[in-house]
């Protein structure tokens, strides 16, 4: 099992995270932190590299709800989203899958709420215009 869902697309890239970010939020989830990947590399080590951001998503209720089942899940949490330019023009869009993420909990109660979330990112991923 992989531990990421992933799609591409081949418009711009600030076209791509805007769509990313209305995308989420049509299935729930808002965007908590947006990391500048590429703007950080380049600041604080003066390394060179393609764009990339890093979106941490969050549904609050799902999130509330699991929280509730394990209280150390935190350090899963949000569910990160990647937009990064991946070469000949494309953009790549992946998410954490959150059914093999919580798996490593051991805690099964999580397993429904994981499920929840991965529909809701594959629905999110998919609605992504090419």
């Amino acid at each position: 099992m992989s531990y990421y869902l992933a799609r591409t697309s081949r418009r711009a890239f600030d076209a791509v995270v805007a769509d990313v970010i209305e995308q989420l939020k049509a299935v729930g989830f808002g965007v908590l932190t947006d990391i500048d990947v590429q703007a950080t590399m380049k600041a604080k080590i003066g390394a060179e590299m393609g764009r990339y951001r890093i979106l941490g998503a969050c549904n609050p209720k799902i999130a509330y709800e699991a929280l509730k089942l394990e209280d150390r899940l935190g350090v899963l949490l949000p569910c990160n989203v990647i937009v990064r330019e991946a070469g000949g023009g494309s953009v790549e869009v992946a998410s954490i899958d959150p059914v093999s993420q919580m798996e490593r909990t051991g805690n099964p109660a999580l397993a429904l709420a994981a499920e929840d979330v991965r529909r809701r990112l594959t629905q999110a991923l998919d609605a992504l215009a090419p």
